[in-house]
């Protein structure tokens, strides 16, 4: 007998922090969802009673095409075999990718050779983070959960300057089509718009046509439930159907699910409520995680600088983080939050001379991308560890798209589940981590473009 006979969702993140983000807005539809760190034991997830979705946060953002292949073919299979009726690659909003890095093009060619479904889904758009897709082009407002402009992709000031996937183009398809030799198709925002049975009709002509890709257009939540009818005719237990995309897709699926009669009413979180003292450990180079960590140290926030530098070079760990976990115990235990960071934007000196000692020892930019996460995220993470073990410390944020990954790894996080809201796709949780001095406690996992200037503020003082 399955474990879990209620699913009907499993998804795979190509990082942590997107990972959270479908975390958030599948518990926010009713959905009971529980995100592992690494794929899920048998043992582990008889854990989890009544589980409807599961999610895997992995890697794969950071890894060249060869290895996401070699991680995400196992991945795929121990996922299909949960018999989920639907089966989501979740990528980030921004389409972050390049046939070098985090290809989203060798994902779909691995996800459609396991499920050989008759196409591939991809939806981008997700209204409720400011991201829009208009005739096959994604746009993207500056800051998720801020007020920020609404920028074409291309042309964004923080994802245009992307230090590892600088979006260079906003069309989907054809940044896409640089990563898979599969045809792409498209069902556009007017084709969306037509009647029930003829959007059903022109996405089954472009299934006929040979598209083994198909965008979808979305600018609203009605935009995303009739995606959500389109997919899920689509999908069955029996044989699972495999998409791609950001959060999105789970909204999509969720809103249909809720107005068909498949869920209940969805619940209404409470929004994170004050704590005494925080620790955020920031990997980010975002101008938005930039501002936030300003705006954090003048209001009383203590920031303590990371040597990057010793790091890149290979000074012994241990060595190297011992002051600053001092420190930082020595501020908490004194009812003061702290700010660790490994940098405060692009522009920190420390971007560069770090980067000069991953030359120093002959790596390629491929290599010092996939170290600079590895490197600086397990070093955030065995910074926290070691405050926890020191202080009485109740809630943690872990600020950066690659290196939240690598800390949560280093903390021994072994799940984690949404307790309360924070900022669109970055939900307060519970931390799972038998015998680990975070289990039980509360962890935030935000991306770099989450929120707005007084996000760690909001974190501490809730809202």
């Amino acid at each position: 007998m399955s474990i879990t006979p209620d699913l009907l969702l499993a998804y795979y993140g190509d990082d942590l922090t997107g990972s959270t983000d479908a975390l958030e807005f599948l518990s926010r539809a009713g959905i009971r969802t529980v995100l592992f760190i690494e794929p899920p034991t048998p043992q582990q997830l008889s854990k989890y009673t009544g589980l409807q979705a599961i999610g895997v946060a992995g890697l794969t953002r950071s890894m060249p095409p060869d290895e996401m292949e070699a991680t995400l073919r196992p991945a795929f299979e121990a996922l299909k075999a949960l018999g989920a009726p639907q089966v989501h690659y979740k990528v980030c909003s921004t389409f972050d990718s390049s046939p070098a890095i985090g290809s989203i093009g060798r994902a779909i060619d691995v996800g459609a050779e396991v499920f050989q479904g008759p196409f591939v889904p991809v939806l981008v758009a997700a209204p409720a983070l400011g991201r829009f897709s208009f005739f096959g082009n994604l746009f993207a407002r500056m800051g998720i959960g801020s007020q920020g402009q609404v920028y074409r992709l291309d042309r964004h000031p923080s994802m245009s300057k992307h230090p590892t996937t600088p979006a260079h183009e906003s069309d989907l398809r054809l940044h896409l089509s640089e990563q898979t030799d599969k045809k792409i198709g498209l069902l556009d925002i007017l084709q969306l718009h037509q009647p029930d049975t003829e959007a059903a009709a022109t996405l089954q002509q472009l299934i006929g046509e040979g598209n083994e890709v198909i965008f979808f257009d979305g600018v609203d939540d009605n935009d995303l439930q009739r995606v959500g009818e389109l997919i899920d005719a689509h999908a069955s237990s029996s044989k699972p159907l495999f998409s791609v995309g950001s959060s999105g897709v789970d909204m999509a699926l969720g809103g249909h699910w809720r107005t068909s009669g498949k869920l209940s009413q969805a619940p209404t979180w409470p929004d994170v409520q004050s704590t005494d003292k925080l620790l955020v450990v920031s990997g980010s180079c975002s101008p938005v995680t930039s501002r936030q960590i300003e705006k954090a140290l003048h209001n009383g926030f203590i920031g303590i600088a990371v040597d990057t530098t010793a790091l890149a070079e290979g000074a012994n760990m241990d060595e190297v983080l011992a002051s600053y976990i001092a420190e930082a115990a020595d501020h908490i235990s004194n009812g003061q939050s702290v700010l660790v960071h490994t940098s405060v934007g692009n522009d920190d000196t420390r971007v560069a001379l770090s980067h000069r000692a991953f030359v120093a020892q002959g790596m390629t930019e491929q290599q010092i991308r996939s170290s600079t996460a590895a490197v600086f995220g397990t070093a955030l993470g065995l910074l926290a560890q070691g405050v926890i073990e020191r202080t009485d410390l109740k809630r943690l944020v872990i600020a950066g798209g690659d290196t939240s990954s690598f800390a949560a790894r280093a903390l021994g996080i072994e799940a984690v589940e949404m307790i309360a809201a924070v900022s669109p796709g970055a939900p307060l949780c519970k931390a799972h981590a038998p015998g680990k001095p975070i289990n039980g406690l509360e962890v935030n996992i935000k991306g770099g473009q989450v929120g707005d200037e007084n996000y760690f503020l909001t974190v501490l003082n809730g809202k």
